[in-house]
């Protein structure tokens, strides 16, 4: 249990830009979305999602303190 909280404190970051971007995924997949379904992130809300994900967890790493920075 001790080995997971180190681990959630040491990359927190990470993982707040996780699930923001994939609450934003799907909001954005929802709200905007893509109505004919040729569209390959937008047409599913699983695509969506995941490049949420994936694009809010780059966006927060931006965040991060570096080694040399503590």
């Amino acid at each position: 249990m001790e080995k997971l909280l180190t681990i959630l404190k040491r990359n927190w970051t990470y993982l707040v830009g996780a699930i923001s971007g994939g609450i934003t995924g799907y909001l954005y997949w929802y709200f905007i979305g893509c109505s004919s379904g040729t569209c390959p992130i937008t047409a599913s809300p699983v695509n969506s999602i995941a490049w949420g994900v994936i694009m809010g967890g780059l966006l927060f790493s931006l965040f991060k303190k570096g080694a040399n920075n503590e």
